[in-house]
C-alpha cells in the first residue's frame, strides 16, 4: 500500500509542478501579447481611432482573461470580492471615461505582475521537487548466481545488491558493497563537490555516480528512503501557507471591499462637497480606484518567501512551509541535542595505556579479538581502531556478557575481563588515571587478564567538524546556545567547554528534554531545537522550531521537524537563519515601500498633483518593484 501511495505521490507531484510551470509561461505570453496590442494600438490612434479601440478591446480580453477569471472564481465560491476584480474594474473604469490606453496598460502591468508571482511559485516549487525526476525506475540487480536483471525499483528488498556503473543513477538507499567512486550528492545533500565513495560507504537515491562501477547493498526500502520522505515534505510544504500571507490575504479582502465602497462615494460626494465636476469627480474616482488597490502590499510576502524557499532547498535546507521562514528569523535561542547532532555519534579510541607487558598491538589485539561479535557502539569502535591499524584478531575460546558491566571470556588460555571501571578493583596509580580521562569527557575501559590490570582504553565521541563555527557565528547573532544530553556530567561538561557553549544540561531523559524546552522558552522566547535521534522527537514539538539532521536522523524526528538538514551539515543553520532574516528584511522593505506609495498616490490625487497615466504606472510600477525585490533570494 505504501509503494502505491508513493508513486501516486511522485506522479501528483509532477503534475502540478509542470502545471504551475505551464501557467506562468501562459501567463508571461498572455501579458506580453497584451502589451503588444497596446503599443499597436497607442500608434493606431493617430490614424483611425475605432481601429485603436478594437485592438484596446483585444488587449482588455487578452491581458485581463486569467486575472479576471481568478477573480471572479473567487466571487462565485468563496463570496469575497479580491483584488483582481477590482484592478479590472479600474480598467474598464478608465476605459469609460476615454482613457484606452491606460486602462491597457494597467491590465498589461498587472498582468505581468501575476506572471511574476506564478513564476516565483513555479521556480520555488521546481527547486523543492527537481529530485523527483532524478531517481531511476528501474535498478540492475546483481542475482545469486552473479548474472544481471533489471528490475523496476519497488520490487528491491533490503540486503539486495545493485550495480550502478559510471555516470549512472543510484537507484537506493544503501552501502556501497564493493568498488570506489566519486558521487555528486548536491540534488540530495547540497554538497558543491562529489563525494568519494568506497566499501561500508552510505550513499542515497537520485544521486549521481560519476567515476567508478559500485555495488551497493539495499539497505532501506523504497518508501522509507531519504527521497520517498522528501517527496511527502515536498507536498508538505505546497500545502501549507505561512501567516503573514493568511493575514495579508484576510487584509485584502476586507481592503478591497472598503476601497470599492469608498470609490462609490467618490463618483457622487466630491460634486456636491468640493464643486468638481462630474467629469472630475468621475476621473478622480477612477485614479483612486487605481492607485488605492492593494497589489504592491499583496505581492510583498509571498514571493519573497517562495524564494526563500527555493534558494534554501538547493543549499540542503528544506523548509516545510514558509511558516517555518518566519519563526526561524525571530528565534532567541537554540537547543542542541549533543549525540549525533554536535557530535557524530561513533566514538573513537583516544587513548591506549599498556600498564603491564603487553605492547600497545597486543593489548589492542586482545580487546578485539574478544570484542569483535558484540554490537556495542563501544567494542565496534575498539574493533574498528584495530583493523584500521591492520592488527589481526582471532576468536575467543569461552565469552560470557555481564549485563551493564562488560564482558568476560577465555582467549589464549587466560581469563580476560573488559568493562566499566566500577567492576574492577583499581589500585589508586590506576584510578588515578581513570580519573584523570574521564575528567576530559572520556569513556573509559579497563582491561583485566588474570585478575592483573594490564591497559585502559579510552573513547570520545568525536565533534562534528562544523559545530564549533557554527556555535560562535550563532553566538555573533546574538542567539543563546544550549545543549541537552542524556550524557554523565563530565562527558557534557568536556564537550561544552570545547564548543564554547555556555549553559549546558546532562543526564536527561526525553521527557526532561521537553521540561528543558518548555523551561528555555519561557525564560527566553523563541527557541530552535536541533536533533536526530526518536528520542529527541519530543522536544523538537515542544520547541517554537524542530531542525532535524536530514542524513542520519530517525524517521520520527524527521517527521517531526519543521525543518531537515538534508546534508547534516550544522553550518547550514546558520545560513538557514541568515537567509530567514533577509527574506524578513526584505518583506518589511516590501510593505513599508508599498504603503508609503499607495499613501503619495492617494494625497497625489485628492490634490489634483496626479493624473490617470502617471496613478496606473506609480501603482503597478510599485507591484512589479516589490516583486522583483523579493526574486532577490533566489540567487
Amino acid at each position: 500500500m505504501e509503494l502505491v501511495t508513493y508513486k501516486i505521490d511522485k506522479e501528483k507531484n509532477e503534475q502540478q509542478v509542470e502545471m504551475k510551470s505551464t501557467d506562468h509561461y501562459l501567463e508571461f505570453a498572455f501579458a506580453f501579447s497584451s502589451g503588444l496590442l497596446t503599443l499597436i494600438a497607442f500608434f493606431l490612434e493617430k490614424i483611425s481611432l475605432p481601429y485603436a479601440i478594437a485592438m484596446y478591446l483585444m488587449a482588455f480580453l487578452i491581458g485581463g482573461y486569467i486575472k479576471s477569471k481568478e477573480g471572479l472564481v473567487e466571487l462565485w465560491k468563496e463570496r469575497e470580492f479580491g483584488v483582481d476584480l477590482l484592478m479590472m474594474i479600474a480598467a474598464l473604469g478608465a476605459a469609460s471615461i476615454g482613457y484606452w490606453l491606460e486602462g491597457a496598460l494597467l491590465i498589461f502591468i498587472f498582468s505581468l505582475s501575476g506572471a511574476l508571482e506564478t513564476y516565483t511559485m513555479a521556480r520555488s516549487e521546481r527547486d523543492l521537487s527537481n529530485l523527483l525526476s532524478l531517481q531511476p525506475e528501474v535498478a540492475t540487480r546483481l542475482n545469486s548466481d552473479g548474472s544481471e536483471s533489471e528490475v523496476p525499483i519497488t520490487r528491491l528488498q533490503i540486503n539486495d545488491v545493485v550495480v550502478v556503473r559510471p555516470g549512472g543513477r543510484i537507484p537506493v538507499d544503501g552501502l556501497v558493497v564493493e568498488g570506489k567512486s566519486e558521487v555528486d550528492q548536491a540534488t540530495i545533500t547540497g554538497e558543491s563537490t562529489p563525494v568519494a565513495k568506497q566499501q561500508n560507504d552510505q550513499v542515497y537515491a537520485g544521486t549521481m555516480n560519476s567515476t567508478g562501477s559500485l555495488m551497493i547493498k539495499v539497505m532501506v526500502s523504497n518508501e522509507n528512503s531519504l527521497f520517498a520522505k522528501i517527496v511527502k515534505m515536498v507536498d508538505q510544504a505546497r500545502e501549507e501557507v505561512p501567516t503573514s500571507q493568511i493575514k495579508m490575504e484576510r487584509l485584502e479582502r476586507t481592503y478591497a471591499k472598503v476601497i470599492l465602497l469608498t470609490t462609490v462615494l467618490l463618483l457622487f460626494v466630491p460634486h456636491y462637497i468640493v464643486q468638481w465636476s462630474w467629469s472630475e469627480t468621475f476621473y478622480r474616482a477612477m485614479v483612486f480606484l487605481v492607485v488605492a488597490s492593494p497589489c504592491a502590499l499583496v505581492a510583498s510576502i509571498m514571493p519573497a518567501i517562495l524564494s526563500a524557499m527555493s534558494n534554501g532547498s538547493r543549499k540542503g535546507i528544506l523548509f516545510k512551509n514558509g511558516m517555518q521562514l518566519e519563526t526561524l528569523s525571530e528565534i532567541r535561542v537554540v537547543a542542541f541535542d549533543k549525540t549525533g547532532t554536535l557530535t557524530e555519534g561513533k566514538p573513537i579510541v583516544t587513548d591506549i595505556m599498556e600498564l603491564a607487558d603487553l605492547s600497545e598491538q597486543k593489548l589492542l589485539q586482545a580487546v578485539a579479538s574478544i570484542e569483535w561479535l558484540s554490537e556495542h557502539p563501544i567494542a565496534k569502535a575498539i574493533v574498528t581502531d584495530a583493523k584500521n591499524k591492520g592488527i589481526d584478531r582471532s576468536k575467543p575460546e569461552e565469552l560470557y556478557a555481564e549485563s551493564g558491566y562488560g564482558v568476560k571470556a577465555r582467549y589464549q588460555n587466560k581469563t580476560w575481563r573488559i568493562g566499566k571501571p566500577a567492576w574492577f578493583s583499581l589500585s589508586s596509580d590506576v584510578n588515578r588515571k581513570v580519573h584523570d580521562l574521564e575528567e576530559q569527557g572520556k569513556t573509559v575501559v579497563v582491561v583485566e587478564r588474570e585478575e592483573e590490570i594490564v591497559g585502559i582504553l579510552a573513547l570520545r565521541d568525536t565533534i562534528r567538524e562544523s559545530a564549533k563555527a557554527l556555535i560562535q557565528n550563532l553566538h555573533k547573532m546574538g542567539i543563546h546556545t544550549v545543549m541537552l544530553t542524556g550524557d554523565q556530567k563530565r562527558t557534557a561538561e568536556s564537550i561544552a567547554d570545547e564548543l564554547e557553549i555556555r549553559e549546558y544540561y546532562s543526564g536527561l531523559l526525553p521527557q526532561d528534554k521537553v521540561n528543558m524546552v518548555r523551561d528555555l522558552r519561557e525564560k527566553h522566547g523563541k527557541i530552535a531545537m536541533v536533533g536526530d535521534g526518536v528520542n529527541d522527537a519530543p522536544a523538537l514539538s515542544q520547541a517554537s522550531m524542530g531542525i532535524a539532521m536530514g542524513a542520519g536522523g530517525s524517521d520520527i524526528a524527521l517527521e517531526t521537524a519543521d525543518v531537515v538538514l538534508m546534508n547534516d551539515n550544522l553550518s547550514r543553520i546558520t545560513t538557514a537563519v541568515r537567509l530567514s532574516k533577509r527574506m524578513k528584511r526584505i518583506v518589511y522593505q516590501n510593505l513599508i515601500f508599498a504603503g508609503s506609495v499607495i499613501l503619495l498616490l492617494l494625497l497625489s490625487n485628492f490634490t489634483e498633483l496626479i493624473n490617470l497615466p502617471l496613478g496606473v504606472v506609480g501603482h503597478e510600477g510599485s507591484t512589479l518593484l516589490v516583486i522583483l525585490n523579493g526574486l532577490r533570494l533566489l540567487r
